[in-house]
């Protein structure tokens, strides 16, 4: 993994809680960048545009606010703001669901009772008993930051055994980013990673001032340029369903479907499923994983050490 000295604006945000502002401005500029005229039915009048995409005074048009109203928004001002408005703004700029949630949570943030920043998460002791049993289904708690806060065997089995690295390594951004074996099990590593920063991006929108989530945002900035190429694009989506392709040093290729659940109690907490289409040769594979990690002359396999 090639290092590079640390960037300023890594630097600035380990340790320290994401500037919301910064983050309002960057998000709105980064999407209104992507649209054309021609996608929203405006005439484009020239060739030679000084922006990307659609200009400030195109979007006000669209969302039917004054140019000053938007360019203060889009400046990071998104104090007394409406939802009204910004329910114009989200359908001018063709947001998704997900894009607009996260418009709505950095413009206009919830007021949160100050906590500890570093208590760790906790999961329910009736939880981890529903993961161990769910034979033959791997499956796994996550929590903020990507972090991997309870499993089963099977999700050991077939992810690699989670209890055998530190609790500060049981984190789907690290593991994906920074250790090399992930890259080999993922199939599409690409859309893995991109599915994380997304991730990511939603819990930033969330929880700004998380100081946690800012240092594993500096940390990770700093050791990988693929990390920093794809926070840059400040894309959000929530994926609660689809299909993974695995390659599995085991039991070879698996195509196996995910279900992402979360939590009524902790709706930062989520519980993910993964099953083989019955009769498919993935789901013979998973079977014969299940008797590989039961076995108690073959241990789950040690999670690899990071690049």
């Amino acid at each position: 993994m090639e290092r590079r000295d640390p960037e300023p604006e890594a630097v600035a945000a380990a340790g320290h809680g994401l500037d919301r502002r910064a983050e309002l401005s960057e998000f709105l500029r980064s999407r209104r960048a992507r649209l054309k005229p021609q996608d929203v039915g405006l005439a484009d009048f020239g060739r030679h545009r000084r922006v990307p995409g659609l200009r400030r005074e195109e979007l006000a048009q669209l969302a039917g606010v004054s140019v000053a109203y938007y360019t203060r928004l889009e400046q990071g001002n998104g104090r007394n703001v409406s939802a009204e408005v910004l329910d114009s703004i989200a359908r001018a700029l063709r947001l998704s669901d997900a894009e607009h949630a996260h418009l709505t949570h950095l413009a206009k943030p919830k007021s949160h009772k100050k906590k500890p920043a570093a208590r760790q998460q906790q999961v329910r002791l009736a939880l981890r008993q529903l993961l161990d049993t769910m034979d033959g289904v791997p499956a796994y708690i996550a929590g903020r930051r990507s972090e991997i806060l309870a499993w089963n065997r099977m999700a050991a089995a077939l992810f690699g055994d989670w209890a055998q690295l530190p609790p500060a390594e049981r984190n789907w951004a690290r593991l994906v980013f920074l250790h090399r074996d992930y890259r080999e099990l993922f199939v599409d590593w690409e859309q893995k990673a991109i599915d994380i920063v997304c991730s990511l991006r939603m819990d930033a929108g969330c929880h700004p001032d998380d100081p946690r989530l800012s240092a594993l945002v500096g940390e990770l900035s700093v050791k990988s340029e693929e990390f920093r190429r794809l926070w840059a694009t400040y894309d959000v989506k929530e994926k609660s369903h689809g299909v993974k392709c695995l390659h599995h040093p085991v039991v070879g290729d698996l195509s196996l479907n995910f279900e992402s659940f979360r939590l009524t109690g902790d709706t930062d907490q989520s519980l993910i499923t993964y099953h083989a289409e019955p009769g498919s040769p993935s789901a013979d594979s998973l079977r014969l994983l299940a008797s590989w990690a039961t076995d108690a002359s073959h241990p789950v396999r040690p999670a690899q050490s990071p690049t």
